[in-house]
């Protein structure tokens, strides 16, 4: 048996153990020594769902359930993120758009609709850079700029560089990383109560990823600029933004500058998609529906 079929066997015991229903999981070796963990699931148009900044293949758990009866629906959860291999080397968008790549050549995907939620956008842009236009039916970023961080007024951005200096210099530690993603959880993301059952589960999966994991990820996204790739997006293909309601007069006078041609959709907070599934579900299918 292989190692990462040894890995999957042992994910599937632990999850019959638990009493949950087993996940049709498996990994898949990047490079030498990096084994990245990945659903598939269904068949179809393939829908290709990507996580962001330190999450795994969980937060789409609603996207799985409406869409792989009708689909082939693929997450994955990035290198040193969730259940795949922990690496000094390649913590970084570009890499993880490469990734994706190698990861779709693997499982014989072409075309599919990209769907990626925050950070997970970038490497999304990373494929279509990689790959061009010709190689996605569809391209949908969940509540992400193209362009993370300028230092221009009026630009959609993560945050002034301030903001963005004190979250890189709080995540240096574990404490200080666990106690970022509760308040970024608590405030940005999630508008219900945050229990303490739902903020186990959304810390649990971003701290999996070192604190110097974490951080090389939040530098490497801020400083990324997609704007050219989601010129060429937004021209060639059919294309979507979902926004958070907290940023949307931004976010919509820069996406009609920018990128004119894609349908922006506006509500809930950063996590929407998980959230408030039936809404976003609905905007996905519409969306997938002009593209079949």
């Amino acid at each position: 048996m292989s190692a990462c079929s040894a890995k999957c066997l042992a994910a599937g015991l632990l999850t019959v153990l638990a009493g949950n229903p087993v996940v049709a999981g498996d990994y898949f070796e990047v490079e030498p020594g990096v084994d990245l963990y990945y659903e598939d699931h269904g068949e179809g148009l393939p829908i290709v769902l990507v996580p962001g900044w330190t999450f795994t293949t969980e937060v789409f758990e609603h996207q799985v359930a409406a869409f792989s009866g009708t689909h082939r629906v693929i997450t994955f959860d990035p290198r040193s993120h969730g259940r795949s291999t922990v690496t000094l080397e390649g913590n970084n968008y570009v890499t993880q758009g490469a990734d994706l790549a190698r990861l779709l050549d693997h499982l014989k995907v072409e075309k599919p609709v990209l769907v990626g939620w925050s950070f997970g956008c970038l490497a999304t842009w990373e494929f279509v850079k990689i790959r061009s236009t010709e190689a996605a039916a569809g391209h949908m970023c969940i509540d992400l700029s193209p362009t993370p961080m300028t230092g221009q007024e009026g630009d959609w951005t993560e945050g002034s560089i301030a903001d963005i200096s004190g979250l890189f210099d709080a995540v240096q530690t574990a404490r200080g990383h666990r106690d970022a993603i509760h308040w970024y959880a608590d405030e940005v993301m999630i508008e219900q109560d945050y229990t303490p059952a739902l903020a186990r589960w959304i810390e649990d999966q971003s701290t999996h990823s070192p604190p110097w994991v974490a951080a090389a990820y939040l530098a490497s996204g801020n400083f990324s600029n997609y704007l050219v790739t989601a010129k060429e997006v937004d021209a060639r293909i059919p294309s979507a933004f979902v926004v958070a309601e907290h940023w949307s007069g931004t976010a919509k006078a820069y996406l009609a500058k920018h990128t004119p041609n894609s349908e922006v959709h506006v509500f809930g907070g950063h996590m929407m998609f998980w959230e408030y599934p039936d809404r976003f579900n609905r905007v996905l299918a519409g969306f997938i529906a002009g593209i079949e």
